[in-house]
């Protein structure tokens, strides 16, 4: 290893980090899952609260905006499960990774696992299953508003909730995977209406399903575009630092865009199974010794989303 920036060029990002360093890096912490399962949830509630105090249109937008951004997390964390990097027990990590993040927002871990492993092993290839959401990029401005206004009028969310259907419900009779998730999906969410409706205001749950429909389907797309969009992969299809992109994102970003670091996704495709809790530190490691001076990185997610729609 050496920390010398004027040698980068003949130093792989593998050789910048030491044996020990990589071996904490992919350590699970279950204390510091549990935190972000926590506070995900707390954000979630506290979006809850805020419109049942000050019930007004101001108040709801907030929450919208919340709570699709917590429903980004939710997804962040069945993505930790799929890696099997939320908890060091197996079966721990997959009970939290659907009950606790994918069955709410109508997912699952198991069904999850093998597509986003594809995606990991095929990046940037024709084999690539999320390829079909970059390739479009760049486009005209027109065309981005009328994208942000089919997320937003949810148009776009129809047709995810279409598509989730025909993975769970309508195949729940002769699948044994899709009836778990088809129990899963409905039992979470009929225990998420249940609390609401404890606490008198039964109307909240109305926020969630009306952010999965807007908002959770518009910042799910600005990450998508963030991460593989308008990368230099053609320039070296070899070099894993060129085939993603990370962005060193504000907090409001973090709360928003990018929850549980998810805008280290050029690190985490360098070490797939790194907890997203260890992942500003691998960041911080291979910014130091000079690893990232030529990789994919952007300042900003309001950048490359003017990039994106440039053409």
């Amino acid at each position: 290893m050496t920390n010398n920036p004027t040698a980068v060029e003949s130093v792989s990002w593998k050789d910048a980090l030491t044996r020990d360093e990589i071996r904490e890096l992919l350590l699970p912490r279950d204390l510091r899952a549990w935190v972000s399962i926590a506070v995900n949830w707390g954000i979630v509630f506290a979006s809850f609260a805020l419109v049942a105090r000050w019930p007004n249109p101001l108040t709801i937008l907030i929450a919208l905006v919340l709570i699709g951004g917590r429903q980004l997390s939710c997804a962040a964390i069945m993505h930790d499960a799929a890696h099997h990097a939320l908890f060091r027990n197996r079966t721990l990590n997959d009970w939290a990774g659907n009950w606790l993040a994918a069955y709410p927002v109508w997912s699952d871990t198991d069904r999850y696992r093998p597509y986003h492993l594809q995606h990991h092993t095929k990046t940037a290839s024709p084999e690539d299953p999320d390829l079909g959401l970059v390739t479009p990029f760049p486009i005209t401005r027109k065309s981005l508003r009328r994208k942000v206004w089919r997320d937003l009028s949810g148009q776009t969310g129809w047709k995810f909730a279409k598509a989730s259907w025909k993975r769970s419900f309508a195949r729940a009779g002769r699948d044994a995977s899709a009836r778990r998730a088809a129990v899963g999906v409905l039992v979470s969410n009929l225990v998420l209406f249940a609390i609401v409706a404890l606490l008198w205001h039964p109307a909240l749950y109305l926020l969630w399903v009306g952010a999965w429909f807007t908002t959770y389907t518009l910042v799910t797309r600005i990450r998508a575009i963030a991460e593989h969009a308008m990368t230099p992969a053609a320039l070296d299809p070899d070099d894993p630092l060129n085939h993603t992109r990370t962005v060193p994102a504000r907090w409001w970003e973090r709360l928003v865009v990018a929850p549980n670091y998810l805008n280290y996704h050029l690190e985490h495709h360098l070490l797939m199974t790194v907890p997203h809790y260890n992942l500003p530190r691998m960041h911080q490691l291979l910014s130091e010794r000079g690893i990232l001076r030529h990789a994919c990185v952007e300042p900003s997610y309001w950048r490359i989303v003017m990039r994106a729609s440039a053409a």
